[in-house]
């Protein structure tokens, strides 16, 4: 039976898999899968147990609302090669995902979610399916909009997520328009985005999923080949279930990871050693640490991190440890600006991350790199 520690099982198919998590009585499900074992294809077949059709083969009802490779898809480029000057975004107007949503002002819904990230504007042309964007710079002491602009494609993914995520919450606030939505899939949001958005948007997206009660019966799937952005989820949405997707031969296999995933701490220990050997440190750093340090310490039955943090017998350079970690730590993974730490401050993380290294031993045939020794 799946669900059970650390337990695996052979569903052999796809489809299989599909039916089992939508009928899984939990409201989250968040599943790790490495690219090209068939998360998107997994979406679809999820999306499609949720189709009923008429005689001539017409969809007549669905209730999944979903966000993959396939709704990325819908926004395409129009660059103006002719004249190099109005370039938009073109919506598909064919797919029934733009349905209606020139009646619910969707810009002001997706303005503040885009904020969150990035400063640029936009406007929706329904009619004529287009978006242009601008942005406001300063010029000689002036500010001046910039029309047209082309953004780049990390600007765009967000500006195509925060679409969904407008659309997602009308879903979750029980709009009429959104009331046949039982499942809410999300496939892999962070394709291309690097780690300070991969942790924004895991935890912009959990506090928008929390929102969700129990008496609105709808399920969140996620899937993701992200390790950071799955294991910030995983600490978020404490109550979901996780599992690991992967393939052996013709048969599909989904693992529990149970409480912890498997590759926690790995993944937060190769990211801080990376950023180490860059000497490219922020204060979210600190935020990670906490974790990894927390986690031990759960492990080990310690009182708290505390303990995991190995000095000198210098009791005061062990409070001065504790204390920054828990002034430095963004609770929040507060990454949209990013601050680098001092000088001072850098010292002290490596110290308290070497140490932890040298008197918790990990299996260095885990890691991809060489970890500081």
């Amino acid at each position: 039976m799946i669900g059970t520690s650390q337990n695996s099982e052979s569903l052999k198919t796809l489809d299989n898999i599909a039916t089992y998590i939508r009928e899984l009585n939990k409201k989250y499900i968040i599943i790790y899968a490495h690219n090209g074992i068939g998360k998107t294809r997994l979406s679809m077949k999820c999306s499609r147990l949720g189709k009923k059709e008429d005689s001539e083969g017409q969809v007549i009802s669905r209730d999944t609302l979903y966000f993959n490779a396939f709704t990325e898809d819908l926004f395409n480029w129009d660059n103006d090669l002719d004249s190099d000057f109005y370039r938009v975004l073109k919506l598909n107007k064919a797919s029934r995902f733009f349905d209606g949503l020139d009646t619910l002002e969707m810009d002001n819904k997706i303005r503040p979610l885009l904020h969150r990230y990035f400063d640029f504007n936009f406007i929706i042309d329904y009619e004529e399916g287009t978006v242009t964007f601008m942005r406001e710079i300063e010029e000689d002491g002036t500010l001046q909009n910039i029309d047209n602009i082309k953004i780049s494609r990390g600007e765009e993914n967000i500006f195509i997520w925060c679409f969904f995520l407008a659309i997602a919450q009308l879903a979750i606030d029980k709009h009429e328009d959104y009331d046949w939505v039982k499942y809410i899939y999300v496939d892999d949001p962070v394709s291309s985005l690097d780690d300070n958005n991969a942790i924004a948007i895991a935890h912009h997206l959990a506090t928008i999923l929390k929102q969700i009660k129990n008496e609105d019966n709808i399920k969140t799937i996620i899937s993701t080949h992200h390790n950071l952005f799955f294991n910030v989820l995983c600490n978020e949405l404490k109550n979901s279930k996780k599992y690991f997707l992967n393939k052996k031969e013709n048969n599909f296999l989904l693992k529990d990871t149970k409480d912890t995933p498997f590759f926690y701490h790995i993944t937060l220990i190769e990211i801080i050693d990376k950023a180490i050997k860059s000497n490219q440190l922020y204060t979210y750093h600190f935020s990670m640490l906490r974790t990894i340090l927390e986690k031990a310490a759960n492990f080990h039955g310690f009182n708290g991190f505390m303990d995991c943090i190995e000095v000198d017998d210098d009791d005061e350079e062990r409070t001065l440890h504790t204390r920054m970690i828990n002034v430095l730590n963004h609770g929040a993974y507060s990454l949209f600006e990013p601050v680098e730490m001092s000088s001072d401050n850098k010292k002290h993380f490596k110290s308290i991350f070497e140490n932890f290294i040298k008197n918790y031993k990990f299996n260095t045939d885990l890691f991809d790199t060489d970890i500081v020794e």
